[in-house]
């Protein structure tokens, strides 16, 4: 095959979406794949709740997280985090729904987000019943090991 040839096959591709092209004949054999391949990763790290409050009496012990995915008690509330670094995104694909949305109620185990490390796409779930409050990230946002992503209140 001629590379005006090759040329014109790769443009046909690209301007469609097929991700993949085999072609075979006795002389040659050509195969064209386009875009990564993505794995889906299901991640539940335990959770751990802070439980003394700033003013707190000094006989309240505080329980130590030591889990990726924690949930805190701040003054705003409880919230769940990002149990690693990388991109957060609301819905599984860019025509679909989101996950959940301000006022939703979710189920321990239900998935609320993902978040992209290194093109695995790894499903962040709820830890415990609770509604969600407050999405606090944009989509497509960057996010850090432990930085809040949702802000939430038991159920």
């Amino acid at each position: 095959m001629e590379i005006k040839d090759l040329k014109a096959l790769v443009k046909i591709i690209t301007d469609t979406d097929i991700t993949e092209f085999e072609m075979e004949n006795a002389e040659e054999k050509i195969l064209i794949k386009r875009g990564p391949d993505k794995e889906y990763v299901q991640i539940a790290a335990p959770t751990a709740v802070a439980a003394v409050p700033a003013q707190a009496p000094v006989a309240a012990p505080a329980v130590a997280s030591t889990s990726a995915e924690s949930v805190t008690v701040a003054d705003s509330g409880e919230t769940i985090n990002s149990p690693i670094v990388g991109s957060f995104y609301q819905k599984p694909s860019p025509e679909a729904d989101n996950f959940v949305k301000v006022g939703d109620v979710v189920e321990a185990g239900q998935t609320v987000c993902l978040v992209e490390a290194m093109k695995l796409f790894n499903e962040i779930e709820a830890e415990y019943k609770c509604k969600i409050i407050e999405v606090l990230k944009d989509d497509a946002a960057p996010v850090e090991f432990g930085e809040p992503l949702f802000k939430v209140e038991r159920c």
